[in-house]
C-alpha cells in the first residue's frame, strides 16, 4: 500500500505490482481504489490483456466509456485524449488498472507508454497506469524495446507469500470479521499445517479454510487440529487433481471422434465408386461419431463445472 500510495501521489507514470496467482494483487489495488474520492478520481480497469496493440487501445478507450465501434485508431486516440483532458480540466485524475499484464505484447505495452505522453496543459499528465502481473511480467519488462517505459516506472513491488505468523493473523482477522467466537477452535498445529499446505498464498488459504469450516460443520466438531488440516488438504488436492485428469482424458479421447468425423465427411465427398461403403453406411458411422462427440462434450462440461466450484472456493 505504501508503494501504491507513493506512486499515486506522484501523479504520473506507471506503478508495477507483481505476485504469484492468488497473492492478492487485484485485492490490494481494489482496496486502494475503494479509498479514493470518486469526485477526484476516475478509474478504468482492463481484465483481458491477450490482445493486439490496437485492440488494447480500444479496450482502454472503452473502459473510460468511449465508443470505439467501427472507429479507426486515430479517431480512438483523439477521443481518448479529449476525454482525459476534459476530466483533468475538471480536477479529476484518470487511473488505468491493467490486470494480468504479463499477457500483454511488447507492442501493447508500448501503446500504453505512448498514452502517458498525453498532456493537458497542467503540471501532471491526465493519465496514470497501474500494471498488475504475475512474476514473469518482470521478464517482459526487461525487453530492450521497453526502455522508455521502464524509465517511467515510479514504484514497483513484488507481493510474496505470507509467513506462518502472517497466515495465522490473516485467518484470525477473516474469522473475527464475521463475529467468530473461537468456535470452531483452531489449534496451534492447525495454523502450522495450513501454512504448510498453502505456502502462505491468500487464495489457497481461503479455499482450504472454507473446506475446513465445512468439515467442522458436517462432523459437528468444535475444534480443528493439525490432523484435520492434513486430511482436508489431501482430499481437496485429490479432488482437484481428479478434475484435471478427467478433463485431460476427455480432451485426449475426443480427438479420436473428431478425426473419425473428418474422415467420414471426406468419404462422402468422394465419387460413389471410390467410397469405402454405401451412403447409408457412411451416414450411420457419422451418427455414431456424433453420439460419441456429444458424450465427450457433456463430460467436459461437467468437469468444467466442478473445477469452477473449486476455483471459486465453493
Amino acid at each position: 500500500m505504501a508503494h501504491l500510495t507513493y506512486g499515486l501521489n506522484q501523479g504520473e507514470g506507471f506503478i508495477i505490482i507483481t505476485g504469484d496467482v492468488g497473492a492478492g494483487k487485484t485485492t490490494l489495488v481494489e482496496h486502494l481504489c475503494a479509498e479514493l474520492d470518486p469526485e477526484k478520481y476516475i478509474t478504468a480497469k482492463i481484465l483481458t490483456t491477450n490482445t493486439s496493440a490496437d485492440d488494447t487501445l480500444k479496450l482502454v478507450a472503452s473502459a473510460f466509456g468511449i465508443d470505439t465501434a467501427g472507429v479507426e485508431k486515430a479517431t480512438v486516440l483523439s477521443r481518448l485524449e479529449r476525454t482525459l483532458a476534459s476530466n483533468h480540466n475538471l480536477g479529476k485524475r484518470c487511473l488505468l488498472i491493467v490486470d494480468e499484464a504479463q499477457n500483454l505484447a511488447v507492442s501493447a505495452l508500448e501503446e500504453l507508454r505512448m498514452l502517458s505522453n498525453f498532456t493537458s496543459g497542467g503540471s501532471t499528465p491526465p493519465l496514470q497506469s497501474f500494471l498488475l502481473g504475475q512474476p514473469q511480467f518482470r521478464a517482459v519488462l526487461a525487453a530492450p524495446e521497453l526502455e522508455q517505459l521502464r524509465q517511467r516506472v515510479l514504484a514497483s513491488y513484488h507481493l510474496g507469500p505470507m509467513s506462518a505468523t502472517e497466515t495465522r493473523a490473516y485467518i484470525e482477522h477473516r474469522l473475527h470479521t464475521v463475529q467468530w467466537n473461537d468456535n470452531p477452535h483452531f489449534t496451534d498445529g492447525a495454523y502450522v499445517e495450513i501454512h504448510r499446505a498453502t505456502g502462505g498464498v491468500p487464495r489457497k488459504i481461503n479455499t482450504l479454510c472454507s473446506r475446513l469450516l465445512l468439515f467442522a460443520f458436517l462432523e459437528e466438531r468444535a475444534s480443528i487440529d493439525a490432523q484435520d488440516v492434513v486430511k482436508v488438504a489431501e482430499d481437496l488436492e485429490r479432488e482437484i487433481g481428479q478434475v484435471v485428469d478427467n478433463s485431460a482424458a476427455a480432451m485426449a479421447s475426443i480427438r479420436g471422434p473428431k478425426n473419425d468425423m473428418a474422415q467420414l465427411v471426406a468419404e462422402l465427398g468422394r465419387p460413389v465408386g471410390a467410397r469405402n461403403g454405401s451412403d447409408d453406411e457412411v451416414l450411420r458411422r457419422l451418427r455414431v461419431v456424433e453420439d460419441r462427440v456429444e458424450q465427450h462434450h457433456q463430460t467436459i462440461q461437467r468437469a468444467i463445472e466442478i473445477a469452477s466450484r473449486y476455483v471459486e472456493g465453493g
